[in-house]
Parts: C-alpha cells; sequence; structure tokens
C-alpha cells in the first residue's frame, strides 16, 4: 500500500522551531523526488519546499527560504522538514507529495503562536 504519513507537528511560539516527518512505505522512496507543501485556513494548498531522489538539489518558496531545511534519510524512507525562526504566517497544514505519482498524506497541523 503507497502511503505517506507525516508527524511532528504542533503548537510553538513565534521564533520557536519544529521538525516535520514523513513517512513513506509502497514505493521506491530513494527514486523518488519530493516536496512539503502547507494549507493555511481559508488559503489555497501552496509550495514550501522540494527536494530531489538523492538529496543533492533543494528548492524554496520565498517566504521560507534561509528558515526552513528540507532533508531525507533514504535509508529509513523519511522525509523531514527542519522549521526555525517561525512566524504566525506559517500556521498551516503541512504535506509531504511524492512528486512524480502526486501521492500525498493526511498532513500535520503546525500552530506559530504566543
Amino acid at each position: 500500500q503507497v502511503q505517506l504519513v507525516e508527524s511532528g507537528g504542533g503548537l510553538v511560539q513565534p521564533g520557536g522551531s519544529l521538525t516535520l516527518s514523513c513517512a513513506a512505505s509502497g514505493f521506491t522512496f530513494h527514486s523518488s523526488a519530493m516536496a512539503w507543501y502547507r494549507q493555511a485556513p481559508g488559503k489555497e494548498r501552496k509550495f514550501v519546499a522540494r527536494i530531489t531522489n538523492i538529496g543533492t538539489s533543494t528548492y524554496y518558496a520565498d517566504s521560507v527560504e534561509g528558515r526552513f531545511t528540507i532533508s531525507r534519510d533514504n535509508g529509513k524512507n523519511i522525509l523531514y522538514l527542519q522549521m526555525n525562526h517561525l512566524k504566525p504566517e506559517d500556521t498551516a497544514v503541512y504535506y509531504c507529495n511524492e512528486i512524480f505519482r502526486d501521492i500525498w498524506g493526511q498532513g500535520t497541523q503546525v500552530v506559530a503562536s504566543s
């Protein structure tokens, strides 16, 4: 069964940090380019970051460049998103995505608020 399961979301104060994880199963993870997206309340889902299949290249949305880091562990089939210096506007449900097959996880909620 093809599956992506996100975890690691929660409530954090502005300026704080969180690391999201996405566990992949049912497909060849090390052959797959991956991405993170997010959807704020009442807004469309938006791109956050992507990474090539072996992690040699990454790309970020302007809004998170320099604060977020996407990475992966192909031995464990896990995708990560390290989020630093969080802002209230980072509040959203975060989704991981397998780009070629367009596979999505169920999402994990991140709230940056005091």
